[in-house]
């Protein structure tokens, strides 16, 4: 059987992709991974704010002071030499490359095309065989349209491309008002590759503490369903990788993914609830699956359930929501 999958221009020996995550922060853990089956990984998010403290914070041990004692800069390390936490993440890029066979992609998190594009080239030369950026992005200023908020993210596109070679891929938020219109805008603009969904951590209410709290909850199988309709509806509209993240606990998750169009499906709850070796099982569970309905390869069974391919189209559209509301009204009223 055939699991071999190309997800932005990459080869890859089968579709399931570890997401970022904590599971890539050390060498060690990102063999444990390949040693399970990751045909690449993306490797945990470097955040645009990071980026600008580290370079903020170089410029000001560089000069300050040296207006009083032109000496003084011989007692400051070259830029070279001083290590800050962003080069660590590129000591770990280069560090993986050299250690395991699979490709590594890496992560960035942010939004202003200002923040990355410098730390982009450094990703690239440090070894990494694709870029995602990590879109998160929360529009709250009412002054603010929506169609500045959708040239935030085609200019980040536009100025990441235009400075690496490498493939990019852009990791969506499902808020704008024309989804697959933002998907076109964006391959246009460049994107080789469309990850749906963000998933954005949202806050809580502590009615005790009175205060806000933050605290992550891991992702279910059914929240899939958002990006399974949309990867289903941009399949083979798009000049673009797909790719589906979200939801995916299991290789018959990974498989709807497949069937929608997308080239590749990501996991990360699963691997941090049930371990990396998680991710054999679920590779095991897609083979059997594929086995049980004679698919011999992944591309055989890509796109399979896709908009353009099932007979009922309109199921992934309006009038299915009607449907769904009516046979269920139907059933109450009959219980």
């Amino acid at each position: 059987m055939d699991l071999s999958t190309t997800y932005l221009g990459l080869k890859l020996k089968n579709p399931i992709v570890p997401s970022s995550s904590p599971l890539s922060q050390r060498l060690e853990d990102i063999k444990k991974l390949e040693d399970a089956g990751a045909p690449a990984i993306v490797l945990f998010s470097i955040f645009e704010e990071q980026i600008r403290h580290d370079a903020d914070a170089l410029d000001h041990l560089l000069s300050a002071g040296t207006e009083s004692f032109a000496e003084a800069l011989s007692y400051f390390p070259d830029v070279g030499d001083y290590h800050v936490g962003t080069e660590k993440y590129l000591e770990l890029i280069a560090a993986a490359r050299a250690a395991v066979d699979i490709p590594i992609i890496g992560s960035i998190n942010g939004i202003s095309p200002e923040g990355w594009t410098d730390y982009a080239v450094e990703i690239e030369r440090a070894g990494a065989s694709a870029i995602e950026l990590n879109t998160y992005y929360i529009a709250t200023d009412p002054h603010r349209t929506g169609a500045e908020v959708e040239e935030m993210y085609l200019d980040v596109v536009r100025a990441v491309k235009a400075a690496v070679k490498i493939p990019v891929a852009m990791k969506l938020s499902p808020y704008f008002s024309s989804t697959a219109n933002m998907a076109v805008r964006l391959a246009e603009a460049g994107a080789d590759g469309l990850v749906l969904f963000n998933r954005f951590y949202q806050p809580d209410f502590d009615l005790d503490e009175m205060e806000v709290r933050s605290d992550l909850n891991l992702s279910a199988p059914a929240e899939m369903r958002l990006p399974l309709r949309w990867i289903a509806i941009l399949h083979g509209r798009v000049k673009t990788s797909l790719a589906g993240t979200t939801g995916v606990h299991s290789g018959r998750d990974a498989a709807k993914y497949l069937l929608a169009g997308a080239d590749a499906a990501m996991t990360c709850s699963a691997l941090l609830k049930n371990g990396v070796g998680h991710l054999r099982t679920m590779l095991d569970e897609l083979q059997t699956w594929m086995a049980s309905k004679e698919y011999e390869s992944v591309a055989e069974m890509k796109g399979a359930m896709s908009q353009q391919a099932v007979e009922n189209p309109a199921a992934f559209e309006r009038a299915n929501y009607i449907k769904i509301l009516e046979d269920y009204k139907g059933k109450y009223i009959l219980a």
